[in-house]
């Protein structure tokens, strides 16, 4: 009995040790605290940083993607009703608004019991852990992955694909996953993925395993939504809407057309972001 009573004790000390080893367990934060948060991975310790000050973003701010916006808030809507909706996947051309749309849902929903986790790509294999915090809270959370793609093999990619539709446990219903990227399928496509593909006797093409496994995550989306560079009369228009918003006159922001397309000239494109940038130094400028 005394050596068994030693044995014992003696894995008590390890098991004590081994626990000092493992990453201590996510602690939910004060959810009244803020909308919106952001999970940090920092060593061992993980936990959600409440977000103080939104971006003051607004659904009439975005000009020239009313397609875009009907559809996504749509999906938002629903969801925040209870209803089914899909998880979101944005691509398309940089700076046309991704971001900025699911920023503006936020800001319209968030009355309604809409919070927003903002989950970095180095962070992704941390999701089920996550989830499991999420799990039967009262209110509708987006988890938020910005600018978002994949090397090959990176451990983020599967465990976003389990969590999306993949793991024995289903998806909790009060969590949607919005993910906005340059890449329709996340991955790199490189040419030897052509070499994949086979050659039916027919001459159908069919894709072989790589180009599957690079389709495989964005197709468990279930709402894709494209972005469109700006022609010059969409990027004007909204030009214009930022210059009055910080204080321009309709009259001044028609005159600023000449400067905003020389503008987008030197930075090489049009789109929403390049019209914000030039409103803001239009303001500086006339401020007096």
């Amino acid at each position: 009995m005394a050596r068994l009573a030693s044995l014992v004790a003696q894995a008590e000390r390890v098991l004590g040790r081994v626990e000092q080893l493992l990453p201590p367990q996510a602690q939910a934060p004060d959810w009244d605290a803020a909308c919106a948060f952001r999970w940090r991975r920092r060593g061992t310790a993980a936990q959600l940083l409440p977000v103080r000050s939104l971006a003051p973003m607004r659904l009439a701010d975005l000009q020239g993607i009313d397609e875009q916006k009907r559809r996504v808030e749509r999906n938002t809507r629903q969801f925040v009703a209870g209803r089914p909706a899909n998880n979101v996947l944005l691509t398309g051309a940089r700076g046309t608004g991704k971001s900025s749309l699911v920023k503006a849902c936020l800001n319209k929903y968030a009355g309604k019991g809409l919070r927003l986790i903002e989950v970095d790509k180095t962070d992704m294999a941390d999701l089920p852990e996550l989830m499991d915090l999420l799990l039967g809270r009262s209110e509708r959370f987006i988890v938020f992955a910005d600018d978002l793609s994949f090397d090959d093999c990176e451990p983020g990619y599967k465990a976003l694909k389990s969590v999306l539709d993949g793991s024995i446990a289903a998806q909790a219903d009060n969590v949607l996953i919005y993910a906005t990227s340059n890449r329709r399928h996340l991955l790199p496509e490189t040419m030897r993925d052509n070499l994949s593909y086979a050659h039916s006797a027919d001459g159908e093409l069919h894709p072989g395993e790589v180009v599957e496994e690079k389709i495989s995550l964005s197709d468990r989306f279930g709402l894709w939504v494209s972005f469109y560079p700006f022609d010059q009369d969409h990027y004007l228009a909204i030009a214009e809407h930022w210059l009055q918003a910080l204080g321009a006159t309709a009259e001044q922001a028609r005159a600023a057309h000449r400067d905003a397309l020389l503008w987008a000239l030197e930075r090489g494109s049009r789109s929403g972001r390049i019209a914000w940038q030039f409103a803001r130094d239009w303001a500086g400028r006339h401020a007096a």
